[in-house]
């Protein structure tokens, strides 16, 4: 089982300098996804619109610029307020949202208790897969006596058959 984070919050589409309109968001964090967050925009299409990034990204991102290529995030204060700018890009087009930072910030602070940073690889599952895969093979090892549970090269297709 896995523990999921939500937040729905508006931001703000910045169309110019002096211009800015509503888009209502959702962020959430999977813990079986753990780097990465996944924001939502309900953008009136008949499809939510998600992108997902580092979790660390935004983290750090309320506190100092950071990220390169197709997201950027960093903090801005307008009219006395504290806001995180995301800079989405991708071949579709490109979009600058504004974002309150203490809504962000309060919803990074409960991710970050659910899975703290650097134990992120203890909520993959690698374990499990692994030890899963093992006792498959185990499994397909020759049994006493010559018998094989599994797939046995005799089991393949001949050349050009």
């Amino acid at each position: 089982m896995h523990t999921v984070v939500e937040r729905e919050l508006e931001l703000g589409l910045v169309l110019s300098p002096e211009r800015s309109v509503p888009v209502p968001a959702r962020l959430t964090y999977r813990t079986n996804d753990p780097y990465a967050v996944h924001v939502t925009f309900h953008v009136g299409s008949d499809a939510p619109v998600t992108w997902t990034f580092a979790r660390e990204l935004l983290v750090e991102g309320v506190f100092r610029p950071c990220g390169e290529g197709d997201v950027r995030a960093w903090p801005v204060k307008v009219d006395g307020r504290s806001l995180v700018c995301m800079a989405l890009d991708s071949p579709d087009g490109e979009a600058l949202l504004e974002a309150p930072a203490t809504a962000v910030s309060a919803w990074l602070e409960r991710t970050l208790r659910v899975v703290p940073p650097g134990a992120e690889q203890g909520y993959l599952g690698l374990d499990k897969g692994l030890s899963e895969l093992f006792a498959m093979a185990s499994r397909d090892e020759p049994r006493p006596g010559g018998e094989s549970s599994g797939w046995s090269p005799d089991d393949s297709p001949e050349p050009g058959a």
